[in-house]
């Protein structure tokens, strides 16, 4: 009949508290994590496919720029990320990004509850890899292993020359940018009017910035090269993520049908890439309509972890603060 045809769950019972259990049975033994923006929202950073972020709210009249590269950005602003206007021109991703790349080296973002959750799987000895989307370099801030944490989308806190591959220290390409790059949200008085141009030390073309993959770029060979690895999961942990980007998205087919998967995100991701939800769920358990930091919490809570968080609480954004002094921890 219809019943013994359906698969049986990975997990029983297939919940947040049956994750709980299990990661603490000692049977889930290797844990991989895929992120995106949302688990850096509570930090405070712009995702840039919401409303007011950078997409939304890109004025090609203030950068410096030929009026058909304007012409280009204000037809679909996904231009100033590319490689191909990068190229003719380093001026509109710098000034864009001026002020994430200096906020990265200032740390003016804290990093979440949620990036503190995989610091914490690190320290039980039971995280293998972190494959995050963002760029923010947040994940670091833990003091989490460089060695597990690949950044599928580069990070700002890396820099390079696009053309010789020429690696230049971040303190020093961030003075760069504070003193040779314009301001155009009209926030840094010390700025300069007008920009000018960040050459490469090795080979002087105007190709340096920061390690982030441009759009019509290929990703680092790194990523592809770890995906293999993903055979040996216990737990996939899908936090913050629309699921919608390729080739990162892949990640959740890499791992074996007896793995568990966890998404952390507000709404259901991933349906066309065989994630099910409610009564057809096999291997997957969805935390709702909740935050990635409330989800975390919850699961910290679970696993009894409270001691970890207290350990780290003055380190944590204030969204991150106010949530912890609601649960009454």
């Amino acid at each position: 009949d219809h019943l013994t045809m359906c698969a049986k769950p990975v997990l029983e019972p297939l919940s947040l508290a049956g994750i709980a259990e299990f990661i603490k049975s000692g049977r889930c033994r290797s844990i991989f994590c895929l992120t995106g923006a949302g688990v850096s929202t509570g930090a405070g950073i712009p995702d840039f496919r919401s409303p007011g972020g950078m997409y939304d709210s890109l004025r090609p009249e203030l950068l410096t720029a030929t009026e058909t590269q304007r012409r280009m950005m204000r037809a679909d602003p996904v231009h100033v990320v590319t490689r191909e206007m990068f190229f003719q021109n380093q001026f509109p991703y710098m000034e864009v990004r001026r002020p994430f790349i200096l906020g990265v080296q200032s740390q003016q973002w804290k990093a979440t509850i949620s990036h503190w959750f995989m610091k914490f799987l690190e320290e039980e000895g039971l995280l293998k890899r972190v494959f995050t989307q963002n760029i923010d370099g947040l994940d670091y801030q833990t003091g989490i292993k460089r060695q597990l944490v690949t950044n599928v989308h580069g990070s700002i806190a890396n820099v390079s020359c696009e053309g010789c591959g020429r690696e230049v220290p971040f303190d020093v390409f961030c003075q760069k940018v504070k003193t040779q790059i314009k301001d155009i949200y009209n926030v840094d008085p010390t700025a300069p009017k007008e920009s000018s141009e960040i050459r490469c030390p090795s080979c002087n073309k105007a190709l340096v910035k920061p390690n982030t993959v441009l759009f019509g770029s290929s990703l680092p060979g790194a990523f592809f090269e770890e995906l293999p690895a993903l055979d040996e999961a216990d737990l996939l942990i899908v936090a913050g993520t629309s699921l919608v980007v390729s080739p990162a998205n892949s990640v959740v087919n890499y791992v074996p049908s007896t793995c568990c998967r966890l998404i952390v995100n507000k709404e259901p991701v991933g349906q066309d890439l065989g994630i099910r939800y409610g009564s057809w769920a096999v291997q997957d358990v969805w935390t709702g309509e909740k935050s990635c930091d409330e989800a975390f919490m919850e699961l910290i809570q679970l696993l009894g972890w409270q001691e970890k968080v207290k350990r780290i609480q003055h380190l944590l954004p204030e969204s991150n603060q106010e949530l912890i002094k609601r649960l009454g921890l």
